[in-house]
């Protein structure tokens, strides 16, 4: 087998400049040209996916970035044809980075007669060839557990973290981290423990999927700026509800901090109607323009915590250190320095 000298970058249609993103990243820190696999993914009029590597990937170490946001299914699709060509290319070792994991919301049975999809994605992967995955916030922790690979999450909190300290500065003793309801508790006390901040909740009761019958606060969060934090950002109703019920209940002012914007039909019109200050989203699902035309949306990149997670697993080093601020500020520097 010839020796391995760098990682090797392939990517799909969903996020091209996060792909691209991360291979410029990569070129600073390898100190080489580093630039994605030439590949082909077109579609056939009936829109069946084909996928051509003009590459020699013989004994490399493949990095597949490919986020299944919408079109959640082609690019879903494209995901498994791009790991099966390589797996019959010889790839010495092939890993999905998937910074936004479609079908995660899907992860129990909730009711009689449904499906588990989250647990048939992991299966179809391992299926395709992938041999490791790398992701960034799964809606359930114990997705990682439907997989019989190794499973790398990362975490936004630690990024989001270092965001408020630069953008909340000399107001920190003001914040309050609110989850939107009891669910995402975990993801909220994790945000609190790093900005060292107290914790509230929204208790939400939902009469049918899609509509909230009615929202509590847990907690005193009156003169409070207050950072909802969530994993999912869809239509932004319950979000912007949350928003209202937390300004009625006495909060100064309300920023929410959400990993994946999915932003799907009216979200960006409600977020800009909002009561809430600003919506901060990274970019592993590519923003629309609507999204980045948006004057209180903003996107933090991901790109830097996802060049660092590649190297460390080709290097076979440690990927849960960049779960600590300590490691995570000097690859953030240069993003946060001249704010």
């Amino acid at each position: 087998m010839p020796q391995i000298q760098e990682p090797k970058l392939i990517a799909g249609n969903a996020n091209q400049p996060l792909a691209n993103a991360i291979a410029r990243r990569m070129s600073m820190h390898r100190g080489v040209h580093m630039k994605l696999v030439d590949t082909r993914v077109e579609r056939f009029n009936d829109g069946e996916i084909f996928v051509e590597v003009f590459e020699n990937v013989r004994g490399e170490d493949m990095f597949i970035i490919q986020p299944t946001s919408n079109p959640a299914n082609d690019n879903l699709m494209e995901l498994l044809i791009m790991a099966d060509a390589l797996r019959r290319s010889s790839a010495a070792r092939i890993t999905a980075v998937i910074p936004y994991f479609g079908y995660a919301r899907q992860d129990r049975r909730s009711k009689a007669r449904t499906p588990i999809s989250a647990k048939l994605v992991a299966n179809m992967l391992v299926s395709a060839g992938v041999e490791r995955v790398l992701t960034m916030d799964l809606h359930a922790a114990q997705i990682q557990g439907f997989f019989d690979i190794p499973v790398d999450n990362l975490y936004a909190s630690p990024v989001f973290a270092l965001d408020i300290e630069t953008h909340f500065r000399g107001r920190m003793n003001e914040l309050m981290v609110v989850s939107p309801d009891v669910g995402g508790v975990g993801r909220a006390r994790e945000l609190a423990k790093r900005i060292n901040a107290p914790l509230s909740i929204v208790d939400k009761r939902r009469e049918k999927p899609g509509e909230v019958a009615e929202m509590t606060v847990i907690g005193d969060v009156k003169g409070k700026t207050c950072l909802i934090v969530d994993d999912i950002c869809d239509t932004a109703g319950t979000l912007c509800k949350a928003a209202e019920v937390l300004m009625s209940n006495g909060a100064k002012e309300v920023h929410s901090y959400i990993t994946h914007g999915v932003m799907s039909g009216p979200a960006v019109e409600r977020v800009s109607n909002s009561v809430m200050k600003s919506l901060v989203i990274t970019d592993s699902i590519a923003p629309t323009k609507a999204v980045s035309a948006a004057p209180n949306i903003r996107v933090v990149p991901v790109a830097p915590i996802f060049t660092q997670a590649i190297l460390n697993i080709w290097a076979g080093t440690s990927v849960s250190s960049l779960f600590e601020a300590d490691t995570l500020s000097p690859i953030y520097d240069g993003t946060y320095a001249a704010e």
